[in-house]
């Protein structure tokens, strides 16, 4: 079974190369920010929470997030080839606790992490809110949320390149670029 973490600060683009694999490779997509705003949209004292948090660009809690992908995970059907797992971990915290729950259903994952420049993510995400009307899409709100990143998410690359199933690829190109950079690093580990 193939399990790819995706990794990359807002803007990098893990949406949009979660579904190219996804299409070349049958895997399935938890997007935990689907998720969340799902939560969010169905009006639960939880999704009010959830709420809360991200529209001030924070993270969901640990023990939150844990839960979510621990029941995904328990109920995959049996002929999945994988999972892209798009925004989790997103904490060091939760990289330590997602291999443990992986081992436990004897699986592993490469992390794949997308690396653009700051002034690349702040045009994307500026640009994809005029198109979506995120409520996190404007400059403030994306500052605070590349800073979050830089500091609680990007530390998890050095957690993965410690445990030798680290792989990242240059973000700035187009989506293509970094498609074809993204294929070669899981053609390979599926070769191993």
């Amino acid at each position: 079974m193939l399990n790819i973490i995706l990794c990359g600060a807002p803007g990098s683009g893990k949406g949009t190369q979660s579904e190219f694999i996804m299409k070349r490779y049958g895997l399935q997509h938890l997007s935990t920010g689907d998720v969340l705003r799902a939560e969010i949209a169905s009006g639960s004292e939880l999704g009010k929470q959830i709420d809360a948090l991200i529209s001030n660009g924070n993270l969901v809690p640990d023990e939150m997030m844990y839960g979510v992908i621990e029941n995904y995970i328990a109920n995959l059907p049996k002929h999945c080839k994988g999972t892209i797992f798009d925004g989790y971990p997103r904490t060091v915290a939760q990289a330590v606790a997602f291999t443990s729950l992986l081992k436990k259903y004897h699986m592993e994952a490469i992390m794949i992490d997308l690396l653009v420049d700051e002034q690349l993510l702040i045009q994307r995400l500026i640009e994809r809110g005029k198109i979506s009307g995120r409520a996190d899409d404007n400059l403030n709100t994306i500052r605070h949320r590349i800073a979050v990143y830089h500091n609680q998410t990007e530390p998890i690359a050095h957690y993965y390149l410690h445990h030798g199933n680290y792989r990242c690829v240059n973000g700035n190109h187009n989506m293509e670029d970094v498609f074809l950079q993204i294929t070669r690093i899981i053609d390979t580990a599926t070769e191993q």
